[in-house]
């Protein structure tokens, strides 16, 4: 048997960023839909299995009951963050640089272009990136034709912004 282990007093769950656009609000909806119909089956299978007696010793009741904890987990965190959702408006002022909007920048001659989303929708490949990150949150309030640096991986990069979209 496993002695359970206790998190520190000083730990704290790393903060959620809640700025969705509604694309993925909307996402997000129907997945905690998708989840919540699986949820009595699920338990169904977990009532079926304890039926069969011994716990300690049931291995299918005992995995049953961690993907029904799984499952818990995964509504809750979703519910949360519905709920706490703030829904991303894309700004018209195309003078400065809000989030929601689509930036063109030069850096030491080549340019890029930026969507500038919360958290859960960044995907730097695609050019998505975070209002939390080095340079989502330096181009935050920036104005067209401004130019800034800012510290990306310990080095201090130059940019120009082109355009805003």
């Amino acid at each position: 048997m496993q002695v359970p282990k206790r998190k520190k007093e000083t730990y704290r769950p790393a903060p959620v960023d809640t700025c969705l656009t509604p694309e993925k609000y909307q996402e997000l909806k129907e997945k905690l839909s998708r989840l919540r119909q699986q949820h009595p089956h699920l338990s169904q299978e977990v009532q079926r299995l304890a039926a069969m007696g011994d716990f300690s010793e049931n291995a299918g009741y005992q995995l049953a009951k961690s993907r029904l904890r799984g499952l818990n987990k995964r509504i809750e965190d979703l519910d949360y963050l519905i709920k706490r959702a703030e829904i991303i408006e894309t700004s018209a002022d195309k003078e400065s640089v809000s989030l929601g909007q689509t930036v063109l920048i030069t850096s030491e001659g080549r340019e890029k272009e930026y969507r500038i989303l919360g958290s859960n929708e960044s995907d730097p490949g695609k050019g998505i990136i975070s209002r939390n990150s080095p340079l989502g949150a330096a181009l935050l309030g920036r104005r067209l034709g401004e130019e800034f640096s800012a510290e990306i991986n310990g080095k201090i990069k130059s940019y120009k912004i082109v355009n805003i979209k």
